[in-house]
């Protein structure tokens, strides 16, 4: 026997009826509740730091005279009377620049000094009320930790990207030809005109100053260690210079044939082959000659121009130092002593 099925049937309800069913608030909905640890992290950092931030446009004169824009960047205010750290590319050659706040003022502004070297350059602007940003120890960084650029991009002020600290300890070429240590690599998204910006981690303190970006690539984007940046920039705002060694040799990085290797029993394959003296130089006094193969400087091994050069500091300036080649057959003990550089006199 079949079983009838019995249907009830319900007419629908009014359509006013269906929408008074879920009474719209009169309290305004906030977003506070719903941002996830990322994006709080993120605009917390972001309100912490954004009012330190500053735009600089740079202005040089044209032929006839007058002042034309020649191109802006970032900056950020490191101490309460008014420095400002930015890149040494973004001011270069300006004959004077504009700093504008985050609050709209627009104060007088010059630059103390700059460093090519490590692309660092140092602003001073007179203003009262202004907030300096913490700087953080970038010797405590850590791949993947999160990492906050702030700047201007092509223009739009005080814009804010985000990403990870991709890698540490990279070299990058300086416009100078020197290479710095120690840099920060960001997938953070940097543009034409970051340049100068602080990148900063999830506490609000600032881990590096943005430089560079690689065009054709996606997601790498440099920024040099705020260790670094302090150090440079006490100087410049002390002297408005960096004092470096300077010995009067050019050179190239060449690789040491195996026997010679073994022979002189060198914990290093390759050297710095001397390629030019220049009279009266350091260099020049102490014996070196075209040809010679510098393997050692002051105790360090010296495995390229570049070991060289980030032996060649400030306190070397006046130190007698042992300096040893291989010159044909032989391995010469010989002794130099650097000059300030003449980058640094011309200053």
């Amino acid at each position: 026997m079949k079983k009838s099925i019995n249907f009830e049937v319900v007419p629908l309800a009014d359509e006013h009826e269906i929408f008074n069913t879920f009474p719209a608030s009169s309290a305004p909905v906030s977003d506070g509740p719903l941002l996830d640890a990322y994006s709080n992290a993120v605009t917390t950092a972001a309100d912490e730091v954004s009012p330190s931030v500053v735009k600089i446009d740079v202005l040089k004169k044209n032929s006839r005279g007058g002042r034309e824009g020649a191109g802006s960047g970032s900056g950020f205010i490191i101490t309460p009377d008014g420095f400002i750290l930015t890149n040494s590319h973004v001011v270069h050659g300006a004959d004077k620049v504009e700093v504008t706040l985050a609050d709209g003022r627009r104060p007088d502004a010059h630059v103390i000094g700059t460093d090519p070297d490590t692309d660092l350059a140092v602003v001073r602007i007179y203003a009262p009320n202004l907030k300096p940003v913490r700087l953080a120890d970038s010797n405590q960084l850590r791949v993947g930790q999160l990492a906050i650029a702030i700047g201007n991009p092509y223009g739009f002020q005080y814009t804010v990207t985000a990403g990870v600290v991709s890698a540490l300890g990279r070299s990058f070429r300086s416009n100078s030809g020197r290479l710095m240590d120690n840099i920060i690599q960001t997938d953070a998204a940097l543009n034409p005109g970051n340049s100068g910006g602080p990148l900063v981690n999830s506490r609000g303190e600032v881990i590096g100053v943005n430089t560079a970006v690689i065009l054709p690539a996606q997601g790498l984007c440099f920024a040099i260690g705020i260790n670094t940046a302090k150090y440079i920039a006490g100087w410049l705002i002390k002297d408005g210079v960096i004092h470096r060694a300077f010995l009067g040799v050019g050179g190239q990085t060449t690789k040491i044939l195996r026997r010679v290797v073994r022979h002189f029993n060198l914990p290093i394959e390759t050297g710095m082959l001397v390629v030019g003296v220049e009279p009266g130089s350091p260099a020049s006094r102490a014996g070196l000659q075209e040809g010679d193969l510098i393997v050692e400087f002051n105790g360090h091994a010296i495995a390229s121009v570049d070991d060289l050069h980030k032996q060649l500091t400030g306190p070397q300036v006046g130190v007698r130092s042992p300096l040893t080649v291989i010159r044909h057959t032989e391995k010469l003990p010989l002794e130099v002593v650097p000059e300030e550089s003449p980058k640094a006199k011309a200053n």
